[in-house]
């Protein structure tokens, strides 16, 4: 099996067996909605953040297989993570989709998955939607702190 057939595998489970789907509305949980119009995608993720630890990342959304996938993968990756190691991830998942090449793009895990999509420029805002939400929301809740 090549590794694009793997990587679909990857996208597709996560699309139709999504992880840590549906919001729980309430505190401690920190939301963040954000959309991106140019294709009508819709992302919402809670998180809990508490002593610099992400303690929980939850995610509900309407659009393509590629946004919604890549909420899923990321909230499997970021739970439990620090906070700065979170950043860090979500910033190489940034380069990966844009074309950089990361020496340590394994710490990506399943989100390597989307390497793939730095040759669909147009998707690349579908992947990173989930990912900007979280990053905003972990900004967010630091300033509050």
């Amino acid at each position: 099996m090549d590794l694009k057939t793997l990587y679909r595998q990857v996208i597709m489970d996560h699309y139709k067996n999504p992880k840590n789907k549906g919001l729980k509305n309430e505190a401690p949980y920190h939301l963040v909605h954000l959309t991106n119009p140019s294709c009508g995608d819709d992302m919402r993720v809670e998180i809990i953040v508490s002593n610099g630890k992400v303690i929980d990342v939850r995610q509900e959304g309407k659009g393509c297989s590629i946004c919604l996938s890549s909420a899923s993968v990321m909230s499997d990756l970021l739970i439990g993570k620090n906070v700065d190691e979170a950043k860090a991830l979500i910033h190489g998942f940034y380069s990966m989709v844009s074309g950089e090449e990361l020496p340590d793009e394994d710490k990506l895990e399943e989100a390597i998955a989307y390497k793939g999509v730095r040759d669909f420029p147009a998707r690349i805002k579908c992947a990173t939607l989930a990912w900007k939400c979280v990053e905003k929301a972990i900004e967010e809740v630091e300033q509050h702190e």
